[in-house]
């Protein structure tokens, strides 16, 4: 149900998720062009916007026998989902909707991203993208339950599921300082539903793209941007949840809120760039030895705080 006085966020919260979205993007090709040796131009940092126009008149790509519906809905599904996600993240002590289940809809979401790019590599009916597919499946399985852990430690240590309400509870001190594993693990979380940096085995390149080998034109943008969305996604909704929401002195609660996003956005660029890309079966192993592990003992420290309160 949508806030009282916060109807004008129906709006803007999708406008400044795309504008996250294009910073990054920015950020990314200042990186790109720096790693390359190359001056960074302001035509440099513009060259991936440029390529939209070109992208939206393109011919799509001609398959023998695809699964049209499915694949259009797969493709469509990833960046809905990361806008979708967003009406639950309060900016400036405003969301489109503060529900009482506010985390579970966003972590509801990001799995819808699972049925997504599944569709949108099965759908082309090709080994390639197939491939990907599967590889995001099995990168998700390590991913989701370190990262399930980890929203729940917010949440356990807020005593609440509204996003709102674990900002609020937060008191000054940060849960981002008390539960470093949970923040770590989530901003990895963030990487991997976006299957960007370390986390992008499902559109390697040693598979001419994966999930992305077959799509082409306007269903390629929209993958793309699906991609960059849930990073910004992903950056906004880390404020509320480890980092105090908007709370901090001498500024409104919105230009905190603004800071601090632009700051985790940052770190996740730059992991991005600079992290190399790890095999999901390496993951697999990684998370269920040590991740799982750490974040169960990280989601008991603010219950057994709880207790003794």
């Amino acid at each position: 149900m949508i806030e009282a006085g916060a109807w004008w966020t129906l709006l803007a919260a999708p406008a400044m998720l795309l504008a996250l979205a294009g910073l990054a993007v920015a950020g990314h090709a200042v990186l790109e062009a720096r790693d390359a040796g190359r001056p960074v131009t302001p035509a440099g940092v513009m060259r991936p916007f440029l390529g939209v126009p070109r992208a939206l008149l393109a011919q799509p790509r001609r398959l023998p026998a695809p699964d049209v519906l499915l694949w259009r809905a797969g493709v469509v599904t990833v960046p809905v989902a990361a806008v979708l996600s967003t009406l639950v993240i309060p900016f400036g002590g405003v969301a489109v909707a503060d529900p009482s289940v506010g985390l579970v809809w966003f972590n509801a979401m990001e799995v819808l991203t699972w049925a997504g790019l599944w569709l949108a590599g099965w759908g082309p009916n090709a080994a390639l993208s197939l491939v990907g597919g599967y590889r995001f499946l099995a990168q998700s399985l390590a991913y989701e339950l370190p990262l399930m852990f980890a929203l729940m430690s917010a949440a356990t240590g807020a005593q609440s599921l509204r996003v709102g309400g674990i900002a609020g509870a937060q008191h000054g001190l940060w849960y981002a300082v008390w539960m470093p594993v949970a923040f770590v693990v989530y901003l990895a979380g963030v990487l991997a539903f976006g299957f960007l940096g370390p986390f992008a085995y499902p559109a390697g390149r040693d598979l001419a793209g994966g999930v992305l080998s077959e799509v082409s034109g306007a269903d390629r943008l929209l993958l793309e941007a699906g991609r960059w969305l849930w990073l910004a996604a992903g950056s906004a909704m880390a404020v509320p949840l480890f980092l105090g929401g908007g709370a901090g002195p001498g500024m409104p609660s919105w230009a905190w809120q603004a800071v601090k996003t632009l700051l985790v956005l940052a770190v996740l660029v730059a992991a991005v760039r600079r992290l190399p890309v790890i095999r999901a079966d390496r993951y697999v192993e990684f998370a269920w030895v040590v991740l799982i592990p750490l974040t169960i003992v990280q989601v008991l420290i603010p219950a057994l705080v709880d207790l003794n309160r």
